[in-house]
């Protein structure tokens, strides 16, 4: 009954406007991260990112606003809140990474960091891909399944970069430079939390779908 009354009410729609501002910050983000990881202009990209983790920060809460003061809202409220809360994760993840980089003043990475980067940019914009297809859940659905299923062999990937990543380190490092190891891991794990976070994007659109078809 509650489904037939708001397919008949007009919805605000400023929410697709939002999402796709934030989508925007997290592939500005991971881009800048992936160079940062090449080191182009290191320092020049973790400004970058911090800065767009604020406008992200700003998006997600016009999103909390829009979901106090609509009527009607284009899907279910808690479906909102996760989804620009699971996008934000993901940016502040970036950042997260940049602290750590700043912390430890790492100037190279690693040939698998920096594979760990492509992934980051690949699942960034695939959940940039899916956002707008969201304005029409049902004609969209396929397609929308297809991008989730994408983002998850991304993220499998990533974990296999990250586990061969710490192998190498180890044989590196593992007896003579802990520090370095020690280092290096943290790196390591922040990258596959960043893309672990683009996969919960991805779940809450699967989420979605499902609720709206």
């Amino acid at each position: 009954m509650l489904g037939w009354f708001r397919r008949l009410m007009p919805r605000e729609d400023g929410f697709f406007d939002l999402f796709e501002q934030h989508s925007k910050t997290i592939v500005g983000a991971a881009e800048a991260l992936d160079k940062l990881l090449s080191g182009i202009e290191i320092e020049h990209q973790c400004e970058v990112i911090i800065r767009l983790e604020d406008e992200a920060d700003n998006v997600t809460r016009e999103v909390m606003q829009a979901v106090r003061r609509s009527f009607i809202t284009p899907f279910d409220r808690g479906d909102i809140k996760d989804l620009i809360q699971s996008m934000d994760d993901a940016i502040d993840m970036m950042h997260k990474t940049v602290k750590t980089i700043r912390l430890f003043e790492q100037r190279s990475f690693d040939p698998g960091m920096q594979e760990m980067g492509k992934t980051v940019v690949e699942a960034a914009n695939l959940i940039a891909e899916a956002i707008p297809l969201l304005d029409r859940v049902n004609a969209n659905a396929a397609r929308l399944s297809a991008i989730a299923e994408q983002v998850t062999r991304v993220e499998g990937r990533s974990d296999e970069l990250h586990e061969q990543g710490l192998k190498d380190l180890f044989r590196r490092h593992g007896a003579h430079n802990p520090m370095a190891y020690m280092i290096g891991s943290e790196i390591y794990g922040e990258l596959e939390k960043v893309v672990d976070r683009f996969e919960d994007v991805a779940n809450e659109i699967s989420g979605i779908v499902i609720e709206n078809i």
